[in-house]
C-alpha cells in the first residue's frame, strides 16, 4: 500500500529534474543575448572613423591634422583636393563624411552606408562649423529609399530572414529526424527559397525598403538563408536538443551584432568589428547596400562571404552524412549480433529439448 505515494514522489522528482535540465537552454540564451547585444550596442564610440576635409591649401591640412589630434583615435582624417574626390570616397564607402570649409561650410554624408555613422560625423562637424561662426549645410550624396528613412530596414529584414531560417532548422532537424539526410537537405533548400521570397516581398511591395535591385536582394537572401539552414540541419545530427542554442549563437548573438545594420564596426568594440569582415549577416547587409545604393562597389567580396557560408553548410551536411552512415552501420551490426545471439540461444534450447526427449 505504501508503494503508491513513494512511486508518485519519485515520478515528480524525475519530471522536475527533466524540466530543470531543459531550462538550462533558455537561461544560457538569456546570458548570451545580454552579453552579445549589450556588449555590441550599449556604448558605441567611434574609432578610426574615416572622414575627409576638402581643400588643397595649408588651412585644410591644418584642420585635418587638428581634428585627427583632438579626436584621440576616434577619427581618421585626411585632406582631399576637391569635392568630387570626396563624393567618390563616400559613394565607394571609403569615408563616412566630408567637410567642405569656407564661408558656407558643407558636410557631405552617405546615409545609405550608415545612418548612425553619418549622425556621428554630423555631430563632430556641426561643432567645427559653430567654432567658425557659420551654420552647417548637410548634403546626402547617397540617401536611402523613401521606405527606409533610417537606413536600418535592411537590418530588420536580416532579422526576419534569419528567424525564418534558424527556426525552420528545429522543425526539419527534430520532426524530420526520421527522414534521410538528403531529404532533410532538400527541405532546407526549399525552405530557404520560401524564406527568401518572403524577405523579398517585405523589401519590395510590402514596405518599399528598396527602390530597385529587388532580384539581386532576393538572390542574396536565398544564399544567406540556405547557408543557415544547411549548417543548422547538419549540426542537428551532433547537437540534438542543443541545436537551437547553437544556431542562435551563430546566427543571432554573433550575427546581428556584427552585421553593421545598426552600427558599423568603426563605432563598435573591436571583437564585433572583426567579425564584420567575414560573418554571413554582414555579408548580406553590406551586399544589399552595395547592390542597391553603391552601384555594386565591392559586391563581389560580400557575395563571396555568403557563398563560403553556403559551402560550409554543404560541408557540415557531408560530415553529418558520414556520421549518420557510421551510426546506421553500427546499429545494423549490433542488430545482427543480437539476432545471432537469439538464434544461438534458440538452437541451444532446441538441442536441450531434443536431448531431454
Amino acid at each position: 500500500m505504501s508503494a503508491g505515494p513513494s512511486s508518485a514522489s519519485g515520478s515528480t522528482a524525475g519530471a522536475l529534474r527533466h524540466v530543470l535540465s531543459h531550462l538550462i537552454t533558455p537561461l544560457l540564451m538569456c546570458i548570451g543575448m545580454g552579453l552579445a547585444y549589450l556588449g555590441a550596442f550599449h556604448a558605441p564610440e567611434p574609432h578610426d572613423l574615416r572622414v575627409d576635409v576638402v581643400g588643397s591649401g595649408a588651412s585644410a591640412q591644418v584642420l585635418a591634422q587638428t581634428l585627427q589630434d583632438k579626436g584621440d583615435g576616434a577619427l581618421s582624417v585626411r585632406a582631399v583636393a576637391d569635392r568630387d574626390i570626396a563624393v567618390n570616397h563616400l559613394r565607394t564607402q571609403q569615408s563616412y563624411g566630408a567637410y567642405v570649409p569656407g564661408g558656407s561650410p558643407e558636410l557631405l554624408v552617405a546615409t545609405a552606408s550608415s545612418d548612425t555613422s553619418a549622425t556621428v560625423v554630423q555631430k563632430v562637424f556641426t561643432e567645427v562649423a559653430a567654432g567658425q561662426g557659420a551654420p552647417l549645410e548637410v548634403t546626402d550624396v547617397a540617401p536611402t529609399a523613401d521606405g527606409d528613412p533610417t537606413g536600418q530596414g535592411i537590418f530588420f529584414l536580416l532579422v526576419a530572414v534569419s528567424i525564418g531560417s534558424y527556426a525552420s532548422v528545429a522543425v526539419i532537424g527534430g520532426a524530420g529526424a526520421v527522414l534521410a539526410l538528403r531529404i532533410r537537405a532538400g527541405l532546407a533548400i526549399g525552405t530557404s527559397l520560401v524564406v527568401s521570397l518572403i524577405g523579398a516581398a517585405f523589401a519590395g511591395p510590402v514596405f518599399g525598403l528598396v527602390a530597385h535591385g529587388l532580384r539581386g536582394l532576393w538572390a542574396m537572401a536565398w544564399l544567406y538563408s540556405a547557408g543557415i539552414l544547411l549548417i543548422g540541419v547538419g549540426l542537428h545530427t551532433f547537437l540534438k536538443r542543443w541545436t537551437t542554442l547553437g544556431v542562435m549563437v551563430l546566427f543571432v548573438m554573433l550575427n546581428f551584432t556584427s552585421s553593421g545594420g545598426i552600427f558599423r564596426p568603426e563605432v563598435q568594440p573591436g571583437f564585433f568589428g572583426s567579425l564584420h569582415s567575414f560573418w554571413n549577416g554582414a555579408g548580406f547587409v553590406e551586399g544589399v547596400r552595395s547592390h542597391v545604393y553603391f552601384g555594386g562597389h565591392a559586391l563581389g567580396g560580400h557575395l563571396l562571404v555568403l557563398a563560403l557560408w553556403f559551402v560550409a553548410g554543404l560541408a557540415v551536411l557531408g560530415v553529418a552524412g558520414l556520421a549518420e552512415g557510421k551510426r546506421r552501420r553500427e546499429e545494423a551490426e549490433k542488430a545482427r549480433e543480437a539476432a545471432a545471439v537469439r538464434a544461438a540461444a534458440g538452437a541451444e534450447e532446441e538441442m536441450e529439448e531434443a536431448v531431454g526427449v
